[in-house]
């Protein structure tokens, strides 16, 4: 037979849907739990079955479930009246079984104040109510954030900077609710498309620094005061207008130090890729009219970065990275696994050498090749 905690599982089952329905008065009353379980077959457990359902009903309690019996007739048993239905008769009794009378206040509370400010969030709020639920204790301050974007749309402001009455930490901590409830009140071009969200709600923000070694020391006199090695904000490396026709990204900190010792190389800088991070100069424009020259890890990320920046500047051509150089390095060291097999930027050999890399899980480290050896490869 139904236990009276499955009663109470399959009651707050239909809370949301409850609350659904307050959207436009849909009854929901009575409410019906069917108690669709065959009861023990000894007597003693029936009896004790019977009284867990009875303790917890209205009968007992004054508030919850009432019981529709049914007679059957039972093997062992004989004629037995069985309960059939478990049901909620009205509000008062669903909400004070579940213990959800006060938030229930609290919810409809919060919808009248919302709904005055922002008719076009109801769609939301009902069709989800755990947006409002979830966030009961705080819903004032996100319509506060909610109230400022609309009247600020794009404010090109710091989020620490926005002039709203709440925590200083506030928006970064609730982005994600924030982002659902602004994007249904603000108006389409005031939404960037851009996951993240300062981008897409026109903040400012952190940019990530593009570390670049310049190897041609007559631009880094007239440019930089003779500074060579230096770093930029993303949006502000983007906008360099230097007299060079060849840059060479290198994916790690090791080949980037080894690009510092490299004799003077005309209209030439290195680039620190960092890694996977190398998907930050992906809308450089600049750079698209540029030679560049590609130096990755011996393993198979390297090859999977390489199949990136090729992506993004297709003509870019590898470095140090070729079979013969493997072969007179190369020390038997495993690198990270991978299991992405299919790189559609590699040429014929880079594809060849990719998977003999990824199925023997090879791995030639920077450091591992000669500084003369890269010197004498560069100014060859």
């Amino acid at each position: 037979m139904i236990a009276p905690e499955e009663i109470f599982k399959k009651a707050n089952k239909k809370y949301i849907s409850y609350l659904q329905s307050k959207k436009n008065g849909d009854v929901f009353f009575p409410l019906t739990i069917p108690g669709n379980k065959i009861p023990s077959k000894n007597t003693s457990g029936y009896s004790q079955e019977i009284k867990r359902l009875y303790l917890d009903s209205k009968e007992k309690k004054g508030y919850g479930y009432e019981i529709v019996y049914t007679q059957k007739r039972k093997k062992g048993l004989g004629l037995q009246s069985i309960p059939s239905q478990f049901v909620f008769d009205n509000e008062l009794d669903f909400l004070k079984y579940l213990h959800k009378e006060k938030e229930v206040i609290q919810f409809d509370n919060a919808c009248e104040v919302t709904f005055e400010i922002f008719p076009e969030l109801k769609e939301v709020i009902f069709n989800k109510p755990a947006i409002l639920l979830s966030n009961l204790g705080k819903w004032e301050d996100l319509l506060k954030v909610c109230t400022y974007f609309k009247s600020n749309p794009q404010p090109d402001l710091y989020i620490r900077e926005l002039p709203i009455n709440v925590h200083t930490k506030f928006v970064e901590k609730n982005q994600s609710v924030l982002t659902t409830l602004l994007e249904t009140i603000l108006n389409s071009e005031d939404i960037l498309s851009d996951k993240r969200f300062e981008k897409k709600f026109g903040l400012k923000y952190s940019e990530p620094l593009v570390r670049f070694k310049i190897l041609d020391q007559d631009i880094a006199d007239i440019s930089f005061s003779g500074i060579s090695d230096l770093a930029l904000p993303l949006s502000h490396f983007n906008q360099l207008n230097l007299n060079i026709s060849k840059v060479i990204i290198v994916e790690n900190k090791t080949s980037l130090y080894t690009t510092l010792t490299l004799p003077n190389m005309t209209n030439t800088i290195a680039v620190f890729g960092q890694g996977f991070g190398v998907s930050n100069l992906k809308n450089i424009e600049w750079l698209s009219t540029k030679e560049i020259l590609y130096w990755g890890d011996f393993d198979a990320h390297g090859f999977e970065i390489l199949s990136q920046v090729r992506g993004y500047y297709p003509q870019t051509k590898s470095v140090l990275m070729d079979k013969n150089t493997f072969n007179k390095f190369f020390e038997n060291d495993n690198g990270a696994e991978s299991k992405v097999s299919q790189l559609d930027n590699l040429t014929e050999a880079e594809t060849e050498l990719h998977r003999f890399l990824l199925e023997n899980n090879y791995r030639l480290e920077q450091e591992k090749i000669p500084n003369d050896f890269v010197i004498k490869y560069f100014v060859s």
